[in-house]
């Protein structure tokens, strides 16, 4: 991946702390995003990835710390804090689709509703976006006509029709069968390439490889390393980083041993 000039920064973490009760999950956690950046989050089960999502879309409060986006401090309680949430596009492991809506009016609804947008100028927006990703037929369809991987690539589009500055993806692939997980890392791959500012949190490695600027390593709620894909891929810093990789290689040889013909 060729190397970008960075840009202004977009979102700014500076030593957050988010606990559950007796539990701290992100521990005086630091991290910036600049426009037009790819930051691929990877760590182990439980090391805090979703809840620093949540954190940064106000989904969760923190306990300590500052998040700001375009210099607003983003919280729960902030008076514009839906203005800022609609900077954010967020796109979950579950879809959060509403079941009682055809594709189109799952995508419609936010920006008509919440931005008060004209029905037809979204619509064709969404129609375009629909294309894009393969879906146009299906934008009379109901969720439960899909198949995960294009539910997953609606939720996908119901986040661009906010016109978000950034979007941040939660697993995406992690409840898809295996042959629709390309069609949704393509679509992402198609936003990277569009010079989208994006925050992902993944399990699977050879994307992240491919598609990072950054990749961050989190574990017990703190960042263990911070690095372009290839060094952290080839030379990681850290043993518990090597430990984590090296069962992530194990598996793949595992699961691609050669088929006895």
């Amino acid at each position: 991946m060729a190397v970008k000039i960075l840009a202004e920064t977009l979102l700014s973490i500076e030593h957050i702390t988010k606990s559950f009760g007796d539990n701290t999950v992100l521990d005086d956690l630091s991290l910036a995003v600049h426009k037009g950046e790819v930051i691929v989050v990877v760590g182990p089960s439980g090391c805090g990835k979703s809840t620093l999502l949540r954190c940064i879309n106000a989904l969760e409060p923190i306990q300590a710390g500052e998040i700001r986006l375009d210099g607003e401090i983003i919280e729960p309680n902030s008076k514009n804090i839906t203005e800022l949430r609609q900077k954010v596009g967020m796109v979950f492991q579950s879809y959060d689709l509403f079941p009682h809506l055809s594709v189109l009016d799952n995508i419609l609804l936010a920006p008509c509703k919440v931005q008060k947008r004209a029905k037809a100028e979204v619509t064709a927006e969404a129609m375009t976006l629909l294309e894009r990703v393969g879906l146009k037929d299906k934008a009379k369809s109901f969720p439960r006509e899909l198949s995960g991987g294009q539910k997953q690539r609606v939720a996908i589009v119901r986040a661009l029709c906010m016109h978000p500055e950034m979007l941040l993806f939660d697993e995406v692939t992690a409840a898809l069968d295996p042959e629709m997980v390309r069609e949704v890392l393509d679509v992402i791959l198609q936003l990277a390439a569009q010079g989208r500012t994006m925050l992902i949190v993944t399990h699977e490695m050879q994307f992240a490889r491919a598609i990072a600027d950054r990749v961050i390593f989190l574990d017990g709620g703190k960042i263990l390393e911070d690095a372009p894909p290839e060094e952290f891929f080839t030379n990681p810093k850290t043993d518990r980083a090597r430990q984590f990789l090296h069962i992530f290689e194990f598996e793949a040889v595992k699961h691609h041993e050669p088929q006895e013909l």
